[in-house]
């Protein structure tokens, strides 16, 4: 069987992976994650999940079997990236402009190995309550906003913001375990392989 590698120091994505019964090693994969000029929000999450995957890929220097996962998630709120915010007004600023209003969340996931690549992205929609400044203010203060694109988290605090969603739940967490365990399996890896182990 193939060795998975995830190009990712996510945390989250790391829980995703597992929670599917997924083994896999982690991997260092250091990208410029800058927009390009007049970039589509969907080819920049597809772009940096591709280079996330092939710049591991690289780093194994052709390891026989090796397969590695690279992903990238994108807030877009009316056609703008909101990437992670820089300091303490630009998260409240983020979340001024997501409040009592619908956004999408981009999420694309690529496997690569060394005969081929494959990307799939995935869209979602969420959407925030209003928010109070009070809110928004504690929010930050709690320290989660901080590294999340679009500045929250809907695994963690901001659960309470979000008032429907419609798509992938684990995609705007940062993983859609669907379609990922689609790609995996088409290179080999097959996920609930705890279940193999216990049953053996």
């Amino acid at each position: 069987m193939a060795t998975l590698y995830l190009a990712s120091g996510s945390p989250r994505r790391r829980e995703l992976l597992t929670q599917i019964g997924v083994p896999f090693f982690t991997l260092g994969a250091p990208i410029n994650e800058d927009p390009l000029p007049d970039e589509a929000p969907k080819a920049y999450v597809e772009r940096l999940a591709c280079a996330k995957a092939m710049t591991g890929l690289a780093a194994l220097e052709a390891l026989v079997g090796a397969v590695v996962l690279g992903a990238d998630t994108a807030v877009v709120l009316d056609g703008r990236i909101l990437g992670k915010p820089q300091d303490r007004a630009e998260a409240l600023a983020m979340l001024a402009a997501l409040s009592g209003r619908e956004h999408e969340v981009l999420t694309a996931v690529a496997v690569a190995s060394a005969q081929r690549s494959e990307v799939r992205v995935v869209s979602s929609r969420v959407a925030f309550r209003p928010l109070s400044c009070a809110e928004a203010e504690a929010y930050w203060d709690s320290g989660e906003p901080q590294d999340k694109a679009g500045g929250y988290a809907i695994q963690g605090l901001a659960a309470v913001f979000v008032s429907a969603l419609h798509g992938s739940y684990s995609a705007v967490v940062g993983l859609p375990l669907c379609e990922t365990a689609a790609l995996l399996a088409d290179f080999g890896i097959p996920c609930w392989q705890h279940l193999s182990e216990t049953q053996a």
